[in-house]
């Protein structure tokens, strides 16, 4: 598995199956890996769930000052799946006021 993905790639791997977004993820960044997995255990989730969850919050809740967020942080992203990925789960976060 490489260590870029399209973003279609890595939602597909989230419907896929947890454990090999997990180790793509851990191996991509440990730490939003980490915080991720922590947040998808507080809520009895799996990762891959927990992803599904946040990229449903972001499309029902974001605002158009969040998505040219999104946009300006995937564009000069070196992987920019990933930074979709971390802006996404950041969002969720913060819908919930865990951040």
């Amino acid at each position: 598995m490489t260590n870029t993905l399209q973003l279609g790639d890595l939602l597909a791997l989230g419907r896929r199956s947890s454990a090999e977004l997990g180790v793509w993820l851990s191996a991509h960044d440990p730490v939003l890996a980490a915080r991720m997995s922590d947040e998808a255990g507080r809520r009895d989730e799996s990762l891959s769930k927990f992803v599904r969850v946040a990229v449903a919050d972001f499309l029902a809740e974001a605002d158009e000052e969040t998505w040219a967020s999104l946009v300006s942080a995937i564009r000069d992203a070196p992987d920019p799946g990933a930074a979709c990925l971390a802006r996404m789960t950041a969002f969720r976060l913060q819908l919930e006021g865990s951040v």
